[in-house]
């Protein structure tokens, strides 16, 4: 959904940490997570399931993975 962010830190050797964000900017398109054993995947979807950004990040060196849904108007 529209504005649904994903944050994501991975270790960048030396003791630091590098932040990456990823967000849905425009309606229609959501975010989505996949893990395995060797790669963390984070893609921005369209309603249709078309990959439009995707960003890969190697399992070992990711620290945290943080998803922000956008919440919902009541």
């Amino acid at each position: 959904m529209k504005g649904d962010r994903v944050e994501v830190l991975v270790d960048a050797g030396g003791g630091t940490a590098k932040e990456y964000e990823m967000r849905a900017n425009r309606a229609g398109r959501r975010i989505e997570v996949k893990t395995s054993r060797s790669t963390v995947e984070v893609n921005e979807l369209t309603r249709t399931g078309r990959v439009v950004r995707s960003a890969r990040f190697m399992a070992p060196r990711v620290l945290a993975v943080v998803e922000h849904p956008v919440e919902e108007a009541a």
